[in-house]
């Protein structure tokens, strides 16, 4: 297995998730990382908090959430990054949200469990600056 390098994204995160075949909201790309996905099934973002509307009735909003990034550009053809990520932090019972680029892998945990993560991740051989 490959010990990863990562690195911390600056700020937190908000999870949430708008009804199916919702636009993409203006407000939802403010902030230097955000991410939209669209199913049958919801339009889920990954935002900057303080880009929230102060209302928004009946949406579940999950947060605050942080994220670490996976250091260089990750070859398409590789397997295994999220499962030597995610696995240390199963056993030490850390939830996951996980966003990949063509380039390289995210991985968001709960932002009181931060330090923790960083821990697990730390004793798996992985490098966190």
């Amino acid at each position: 297995m490959k010990f990863l390098t990562l690195r911390e994204v600056p700020g937190f995160l908000a999870l949430l998730r708008l009804p199916a075949g919702s636009k993409l909201p203006d407000w939802a790309t403010n902030g230097s990382f955000w991410c939209a996905v669209s199913t049958p099934d919801g339009l889920s973002l990954v935002c900057d908090p303080r880009s929230l509307p102060a209302i928004l009735p009946g949406l579940r909003i999950e947060g605050p959430w942080r994220a670490f990034r996976v250091d260089g550009t990750l070859d398409l053809a590789l397997t295994g990054i999220l499962a030597s990520l995610s696995a240390p932090l199963a056993k030490a019972g850390i939830s996951i949200f996980a966003v990949s680029t063509f380039d390289t892998a995210y991985l968001l945990v709960k932002a009181d469990t931060w330090e923790a993560a960083k821990a697990a991740l730390a004793g798996a051989g992985h490098q966190v600056t």
